[in-house]
């Protein structure tokens, strides 16, 4: 309980006041679960798209319409978050990502020999293995995109 009071108040909420945005919410969850991580005592999942999107990234079975694609992209775009969009720039929170830093320095100073203790547990590899899945799903994505413009589906834009 002590770990998610000093990580919301890192993060600039009091425990009594709900948080203003989800995305605070889930920075301070991630922050408060890290150490449960580490140790291994909190699995990390790879989504079912992500893993297929890893199998084949530019393959186009079962894709032969331009709906077909777009579900596609949109069942990406759920886990991945929305794509990039020219133009879309948003303001960083210099106040809220210097909270959330101290936030997680807070929370790691539990672990000691927090790096080794990550690779002993299984912790580093399976966060190496969502990053890599990660970045397939943000591949496949870019190619369901190109492949929607290269067939000129309605919506598809650079």
């Amino acid at each position: 309980m002590m770990i998610l009071i000093f990580a919301m108040a890192a993060l600039g909420q009091s425990p009594e006041q709900p948080a203003r945005k989800d995305e605070t919410v889930d920075r301070g969850r991630e922050i408060v679960t890290q150490p449960a991580k580490d140790i291994g005592a909190a699995k990390t999942e790879i989504p079912v798209i992500l893993e297929r999107a890893q199998e084949n990234p530019y393959g186009l079975s079962g894709l032969k319409s331009c709906a077909q694609i777009k579900a596609a992209t949109t069942e990406l775009d759920s886990v991945l978050g929305p794509d990039f969009a020219v133009g879309n720039n948003k303001k960083e929170n210099r106040p809220g990502r210097l909270a959330e830093a101290g936030g997680k320095t807070i929370v790691n100073t539990i672990i000691p020999f927090r790096g080794l203790v990550r690779e002993i547990s299984g912790a580093a590899p399976a966060e190496r293995r969502l990053a890599s899945a990660i970045d397939a799903g943000f591949a496949r994505r870019g190619f369901l995109r190109g492949t929607a413009l290269a067939r000129r589906c309605p919506g598809s834009k650079n």
